[in-house]
């Protein structure tokens, strides 16, 4: 298929890689040049990239980002024609989906809402899991694109639907994630060793795939980004403006947001979320020690 892949970043780089590796016709765009992609054609603009193609698959960083990229300037809305999809992979407000989705079905494309879940590591191993909103027979179209990125699709329901769904998962990872970092924070103060403490975590009901995934990383104290801070505190606002408009409180989610925004005067916006632990260890005068699991 031709595909016109927009956004380099840690997940849309590799995304768009494996994309040209199963013999797709890539065309690739980012906001800052100088990234390629091996076995991709690198154009200068969003425009210049989405002309001529079946697909434009997005992966930006929030939702300005995406607006931005198919109405600004230079814009991929000047390309579009009747036919076309487009697939956006950023996480950013189901409302805004929507309302870009009303604003090019007049031209006859069809938008279907595709945020993933697997981190850096599925990015690169495209074993991803595609959370989708679209209609069914668009989706099916895509599933050549799913297949070399991914290893499940879970179709939600409408368009929209699909960022819906993620926020309230990274709404869940950022709490499971959070009570994990304290848990060990407290249990270090308390003279109990994390590589001690690890073995009861996973033989109980307390695991989770958060802890299994994290705990290696934060062990060995690792906290380079798979997935930024920064942006796991554009999630939490996402899911808290959702709720908003939906009148539903989520006490718990507010206050981990004040936990990253601490975090990230902090200066750690660039690290991995897990990076919340060194927050925790700051304020506790402790440091969490142990081996990778």
């Amino acid at each position: 298929m031709k595909v016109a892949f927009l956004g380099l970043g840690i997940m849309g780089h590799a995304m768009a890689t494996n994309l040209a590796k199963a013999g797709h016709e890539v065309t690739v765009w980012n906001r800052t040049p100088g990234k390629n992609v091996e076995g991709a054609r690198t154009a200068a603009s969003p425009a210049e990239a989405a002309q001529g193609v079946e697909v434009v698959w997005m992966c930006l960083s929030d939702t300005a980002a995406v607006e931005s990229v198919l109405f600004g300037a230079n814009g991929v809305e000047t390309s579009l024609t009747d036919g076309m999809i487009i697939a956006d992979s950023s996480t950013i407000s189901p409302s805004a989906t929507r309302h870009f989705a009303e604003r090019i079905a007049p031209k006859g494309v069809k938008y279907v809402d595709s945020p993933v879940t697997g981190s850096k590591t599925g990015a690169e191993s495209g074993t991803l899991i595609f959370i989708v909103g679209g209609d069914e027979a668009t989706i099916e179209k895509l599933k050549p694109l799913y297949a070399a990125m991914g290893k499940k699709i879970f179709r939600i329901g409408e368009t929209g639907k699909g960022q819906s769904a993620k926020i309230v998962m990274n709404l869940q990872i950022a709490l499971i994630y959070e009570g994990f970092a304290e848990a060990l924070t407290l249990a270090a103060k308390l003279g109990v060793e994390a590589q001690t403490l690890m073995p009861l975590i996973q033989a109980s009901m307390v695991n989770s795939g958060v802890v299994t995934y994290k705990a290696p990383f934060v062990l060995g104290r690792d906290f380079s980004a798979n997935f930024p801070l920064k942006l796991m505190r554009k999630d939490i606002r996402l899911a808290l403006e959702a709720a908003k408009e939906s009148r539903v409180k989520l006490p718990g989610l507010e206050t981990v947001e004040d936990i990253y925004d601490v975090a990230i005067e902090d200066g750690h916006a660039d690290l991995d979320y897990a990076a919340t632990l060194l927050l925790l260890e700051k304020w506790a005068g402790i440091e969490v020690k142990g081996q990778a699991a």
